[in-house]
């Protein structure tokens, strides 16, 4: 009997591992992202996806109509979902602009939006914002298309924490992971009650629970956090729609196509 146990637990264990592995992430991006994009009603026809080694820089989009998704972040992503909220969150920077509004700055001050802000402290309160918005974006886009939102909460808390988040017993991407949380939860709510199935999603709505159970103690917090999605919701469904009107523009492309001359 414990010979047929341990070969059962070792099978289920290579399967595990087969199963793992066996994954592609890196070959479903260009099938999700038009699955993405064509459900968001937003036109495909000319744009292209490329997974790269490099840090992306989707600053030429407007003009190469190329997006560039990271294999480092992909390699977070064990399933179409995960993909999709990789993918979802590069879409959300292009449709914010974010990219392009830097390029303009940089094109105009000869430096970049970080260089001429006023110290690391706010840098990283810049990077934060822009990436919370994308997120917000991304999660319209995959609950649009059919995807559990909370994926983008896996992708990121499967990452390694940094100091920071360890000393203070939080999951990686915490501030991020927990934006994605309350925005899901305010507008797909059946998201969230339907859950997710892993144990980085257990682990991370343990931490969830005591913030929000916090948060509920305090009317003044909860009233707050009420406008900001509010918020989010108004500009991030405005930005998707105006995106797919303009045939796949941000307003930053635009502007930026203008100083450009083009």
């Amino acid at each position: 009997m414990k010979k047929i146990l341990m070969s059962l637990v070792v099978m289920v264990v290579f399967s595990f591992i087969v199963s793992a592995t066996a994954y592609d992430a890196a070959s479903r991006v260009e099938i999700i992202a038009n699955d993405l994009l064509t459900k968001n009603s937003i036109p495909v026809s000319n744009i292209k996806f490329e997974v790269t080694d490099k840090t992306v820089d989707n600053s030429t989009f407007a003009d190469d109509r190329v997006v560039s998704v990271s294999k480092a972040d992909l390699a977070y992503a064990g399933n179409d979902n995960e993909v999709a909220a990789v993918v979802a969150n590069e879409l959300g920077h292009i449709i914010t602009g974010h990219a392009s509004k830097d390029s303009l700055v940089s094109s105009i001050t000869g430096t970049s939006t970080t260089q001429t802000l006023a110290g690391e402290l706010i840098s990283n309160y810049k990077f934060t914002k822009e990436e919370k918005e994308a997120d917000v974006v991304a999660v319209n886009l995959m609950a649009n298309a059919g995807y559990n939102p909370l994926a983008a909460i896996v992708v990121l808390t499967k990452q390694t924490s940094t100091y920071w988040d360890a000393l203070k017993a939080q999951p990686a991407n915490a501030e991020r992971a927990m934006n994605i949380y309350d925005y899901a939860n305010y507008a797909y709510p059946n998201s969230v009650k339907s859950g997710y199935s892993c144990i980085e999603y257990k682990n991370f709505l343990a931490y969830a629970n005591e913030v929000v159970e916090k948060r509920n103690a305090d009317p003044k917090a909860q009233e707050k956090l009420e406008k900001e999605l509010q918020k989010y919701r108004k500009n991030s469904v405005s930005q998707i729609s105006k995106f797919r009107t303009r045939g796949g523009l941000s307003f930053w492309d635009i502007i930026l196509g203008i100083f450009k001359g083009q």
